[in-house]
């Protein structure tokens, strides 16, 4: 089954929030009713003991130290101005939302409203949050668990779980999507043409158009007029409003890319750990009801749910159906580049599964970083086993589906290298 991420969302009606038939609701996940372990109630718990300072003089200090505090960098800003927030209010063409991005946490914030926080639990997945930042300073700052962002990050849009979302619309004259014209759920397999729609996008990207930049006018015939030509190849945003308000003034258009490359592996573990937790709760629920032996490792039907969902952990994690960069590349701020690298593992040869590429593709090497992300790590032991020894199968030229051929063989070569002891030892011939 094929997963696609989304970061922003519409805002749907408050009756569809009621989601306890959702698998996540129930055993083994119990999704709302389990207390998170995730970097924003870490953060909580440190500014309640004064271990973790922050400047409250404004919403963009409290901000800044939030990103500080949670290890997201500031240069990964990107700029939404579509209205599929659920601030939508505050959202226009004039006042985008600001969206930043981590290893662990992702935040929003629309001009005047509550700071959103999606921080992740190993097990859960996202978790959504909204805190206060003009709160009276004699009250401690609090992350609000906020159940209605459910109502699109729980299932609408990302399939059966939790999930961070990024999504492309054609955005009317003040932001609102043009309904009748439908959207683009955006991962790595999108096309170049179809992403952006309702972003704002700095770079630098030959002849190619995208959806960014520029607004839609509905036309009848349900169609709509969207001159994406003047939205390509911007290098400044001063045109399209007043940038001073704002930290930085770029929504880098590769910064974009690997947004959306991450939360569509994101969503992807996620996704996969909860089938394979719920098919270990099946097998051995039914194991102790027939008064048969508990087994740890999965049998019959939990094993083939646990197989199929460690191939499409792995078809995420090698960019499989990845779609092509435009002709000659991409040019992005160096400044997130820069950002982004610092939290490079590298292997004895200097290698990194970080490293960009940036003229056919996004990364270098076809393996995601993401391999070594919190939800990665705690991934169940039967799902983790599998999609490791499919993987090191890949890498060695085992494996003769042609499903990854994709992957050359210097490639698959440098990648193994890269993740080392990560991965069982290679087959002897």
């Amino acid at each position: 089954m094929k997963l696609h991420a989304l970061f922003l969302c519409l805002a749907l009606p408050p009756l569809l929030c009621l989601r306890a038939e959702d698998p996540y609701e129930q055993a083994p996940i119990f999704y709302s009713q389990t207390q998170p372990r995730d970097a924003a109630q870490r953060l909580e718990k440190l500014m309640r003991e004064g271990k973790a300072d922050v400047d409250r003089t404004d919403a963009w200090t409290v901000l800044r130290d939030l990103l500080r505090h949670l290890q997201i960098p500031e240069e990964s800003q990107v700029m939404v101005f579509s209205k599929t927030s659920k601030q939508n209010d505050r959202i226009h063409p004039q006042t985008p939302r600001v969206v930043y991005f981590g290893d662990e946490a992702y935040i929003g914030y629309c001009l005047g409203g509550s700071i959103e926080v999606a921080a992740l639990d190993p097990r859960l997945g996202p978790v959504f949050y909204l805190l206060d930042p003009y709160v009276d300073e004699k009250q401690p700052l609090h992350f609000q668990r906020d159940a209605s962002c459910l109502s699109c990050h729980g299932g609408v849009f990302s399939p059966g779980v939790p999930g961070v979302l990024v999504r492309s619309v054609f955005p009317g004259p003040e932001g609102h999507p043009i309904m009748s014209q439908g959207s683009t759920v955006v991962d790595s397999t999108t096309p170049f043409e179809s992403r952006w729609g309702g972003w704002y996008v700095t770079g630098r990207h030959g002849d190619s158009h995208h959806r960014g930049n520029v607004t839609a006018t509905e036309l009848p015939g349900n169609s709509c007029d969207m001159p994406v030509e003047k939205g390509a190849n911007v290098t400044s945003l001063t045109a399209f409003f007043d940038t001073s308000a704002y930290p930085r003034a770029t929504s880098d258009i590769i910064a974009l890319m690997v947004l959306e490359h991450q939360t569509g592996v994101q969503n992807t573990l996620t996704k996969a750990n909860h089938g394979s937790l719920r098919a270990m709760h099946m097998q051995t629920s039914l194991q102790r009801e027939l008064g048969e032996p508990v087994l740890e490792e999965p049998i019959g039907t939990a094993l083939r749910i646990i197989e199929h969902c460690a191939e499409d952990v792995l078809d995420a994690l090698l960019f499989k159906d990845e779609a092509p960069l435009p002709e000659g590349g991409i040019e992005g701020d160096g400044a997130f580049q820069a950002a982004f690298l610092k939290k490079a593992r590298r292997n004895a040869d200097g290698r990194s599964l970080r490293d960009f590429q940036l003229h056919t593709r996004l990364f270098k090497y076809r393996c995601s970083y993401m391999i070594h992300s919190l939800t990665f790590e705690h991934l169940s032991p039967p799902l983790k086993q599998r999609v490791l020894a499919r993987l090191a199968a890949v890498l060695d030229g085992a494996d003769t589906s042609g499903r990854h051929d994709h992957l050359g063989a210097s490639e698959r070569r440098h990648i193994r290298a890269i993740l080392g002891d990560l991965l069982p030892p290679p087959v002897e011939g």
